[in-house]
Order: C-alpha cells, then structure tokens, then sequence
C-alpha cells in the first residue's frame, strides 16, 4: 500500500498528514520543529512502514527545507518537490473555497501527490544546492561590484577621460594596479615601474602601451584634485574588495561544475558558470518530461488568451526564474558569436518582423530544447544537427 506524505514547509516547523492510495487519512492533523528532536519524531512516524512505499511531497519553497531534505536522503528516504503555483491551482481546482492554513496546506500537497506520477528527487541534490548558493551569491556580488564600477567610471570621466577607453573599456588587473598607486593622470605621466606593470598583465602591456599611456596622460583634459584621488582610491579598494570575494567563489563553481560535467558546457558559448548558474537553477534536467516543461519553469512561455474563436499570445509570463531567465539570455547573446548556427536562426527570427529581444528570447527556447536534448539523452552537442 503506498502511504502519500504532504508536507508544508515553514521556517521553523513543519505541518504534515498521511493519507493513503485509497482515500483512508491516517494523520490528519500534526507538525514536528524544524530541529533534531522534531525530524526524529516524523521519522517514527514514518517507521511502520516500508520505504519503497512511503511518496513524500512538498512545496518548493527555498532553504528553509534543505535540512529536512538531507535528513530524509541520510535516512534513506526519496521525496518530490511541487512548486507552489501549481499547488494552488490544484486547490483552485478542488474547490472555489481558499482556506488558506498549514494544516490545509499540507492535505492538499497529500492529494497532490495522489493525483500525479511520483517522480522523486535526484541524487544530484547535495551539489545543485550548493551550486545555486554559490552563483546567487557570485551574481550579487558583481551586481554590487558593478555598481562601483560605475562610479568609478564617472570619476575617472572627469580627472582622465582618455583612461578607460585605452583599456578597451574594461578594469583589467592592470587599469586597476595603475589606479591603485597613482590614482590621478599627473602621477601616471611621471610612472617608471614599467616591469611590474609588464608582469601584472602576464606580457601583454608592451612597452609601446606604456609609453602611449603615460603621453596621454600628460596631454589629458581632465581635471584631478584631492578629493578625486580620495574617491577614485576609495572606488577600487571597494571594486578590488570584490574580486577578492568572488574569485574564490568562481573556483569553487568550477570545480564542481567539472565534477558534474553537464553536457551543456559542449555547446560553443557556454562556459562553466553560465552551465553552473543554468543548472542549479533547473536540478536535475533529466527530471523534465519535456523541453516545454523547461521553458515554463524559467517563465519562458508565452502568455495564451483564448476566448470562442479568439486565440492570441502574449508576452513571457516571467513566472519561473529571474536568476535562470538572466542567465539564458546572456548565454544566448554569447552564442550569436560563438555558433553560426545559433546566429542564422536569430536573423531568420528579425527576417520575420521581430525586434532583437524577441528574437532573442527565441533563441533562449531553441537553446533550452537543445539543453533538454544533451542532458536527456547524455550527449555531446553536435552542431551539424542543426542544419
């Protein structure tokens, strides 16, 4: 007899109830602390029956179910996690009353999961957790870096405007070494330590570079006094602050990204945090029944109004992912360069009367179906399919 478990997942307890495949309630009512104490007393609730036949349920609803979810995997117990949108539309569909309490909550999960196929988590778990923790993190880190950034930029446009676009516009280790110890044009025209510079760049700071700099320095039309020497000194010890914070999170993305090798990272374009943010965002891709199912979990899908013989779609419906929708986009961006393939279908879509963001965004359905595809089926991209 498979035994259906609903759980409503809350900060610091847990509501749960046990109904059986026929109907039979078997607990109503009850709730354990989010706590040691509190998962050992669910799990002897739990110990009368067999584990094979034990369907656990829940609603996808951030960290606050990470220690449940170990504790469960440590005791040899699977589990299916249920977004919450599709959980209240389920009630919806029940019944046009909407009581709204965890108790509730937790008996419309449990006949839930009566309702469907029970397809449990994966075993990839541990690591996709830490892998949407890091890069979350690593893109709050550079949007505040960014921030920076800019008011460096802003700074540098008033006492050396001629300074950023002689390094094409980027802060590179050199532009932000440069800045760090002489923080004002003047100083930089009277500069003399060529060969740390050369080495800061690993080579590619030639000494024609340098000369060109330093003359440009001396013929700049900015304007520079102490306090723009304090801000810009201020702005990159804060930007270097940064890079400090986020290099270690990249490496420790990398290394497991590796470890995991989707096949996704086979795709020109894509590199390794792209496929790990990509990844952490959906779990275990092989848990999609299809690529649509992918596309309506990053909110991809357009939007249906029906009415008698009116039919239209809309706009993205932006439901799933902010973090995954950002994500493809700016993938799909980097494979306009890096695949011709990825390039032709973008300009058959303008062909068609639609505006680059549009067209974009179908180029992050292709890729998305594409993603489903390699992951599915444990395959390497192979660009002549394509065609």
């Amino acid at each position: 007899m498979i035994i259906n478990v609903g759980i409503d997942i809350s900060k610091y307890k847990h509501d749960y109830c046990i109904i059986s495949n026929n109907g039979e309630i078997i607990v109503e009512n009850d709730s354990f602390e989010n706590n040691k104490i509190g998962f050992q007393y669910f799990l002897n609730q739990l110990k009368s029956y067999n584990k094979s036949e034990i369907h656990i349920a829940f609603e996808a609803t951030g960290h606050y179910s990470l220690n449940l979810e170990l504790f469960l995997i440590d005791n040899g117990f699977n589990f299916m996690k249920v977004n919450p949108l599709i959980i209240n539309k389920f009630l919806k569909a029940r019944s046009l009353r909407r009581t709204k309490t965890d108790k509730a909550d937790s008996i419309t999960i449990a006949n839930y999961l009566m309702s469907v196929p029970y397809e449990p988590n994966s075993d990839l778990l541990y690591n996709i957790f830490t892998l949407k923790s890091l890069c979350r993190s690593r893109e709050l880190l550079i949007k505040e870096r960014s921030k920076f950034a800019v008011l460096l930029t802003n700074e540098l446009d008033k006492s050396f405007p001629e300074l950023k676009s002689f390094f094409n516009n980027k802060f590179s280790n050199t532009l932000l070494y440069i800045l760090e110890k002489y923080t004002c044009a003047k100083h930089i025209a009277s500069m003399r330590d060529y060969e740390t510079l050369r080495k800061t760049s690993h080579g590619k700071f030639s000494y024609v570079k340098f000369a060109k700099l330093k003359e440009l320095a001396k013929n700049t039309v900015g304007y520079s006094d102490s306090n723009s020497e304090l801000l810009i000194s201020t702005y990159v010890s804060i930007y270097n602050d940064f890079n400090n914070k986020i290099d270690p999170i990249e490496k420790q993305i990398s290394t497991i990204i590796n470890k995991l090798n989707p096949r996704m990272l086979s795709i020109p374009g894509i590199g390794e945090m792209s496929a790990a943010t990509i990844l952490s965002e959906y779990g275990d891709i092989k848990n999609f029944s299809s690529p649509n199912k992918m596309l309506a979990f990053a909110g991809l899908d357009p939007s249906i109004s029906q009415s008698g013989t009116l039919q239209s779609e809309g706009k993205m419906v932006k439901h799933g992912s902010g973090h995954l929708r950002y994500a493809l986009m700016n993938v799909a961006l980097l494979l306009l360069n890096n695949s011709p393939e990825f390039y032709d279908y973008y300009l058959k879509k303008r062909s068609e009367g639609k505006c680059h963001r549009v067209a974009l965004s179908h180029v992050c359905k292709k890729l998305v179906r594409i993603i489903y595809t390699l992951e599915k089926n444990d395959v390497e991209f192979n660009s002549s399919l394509l065609k």
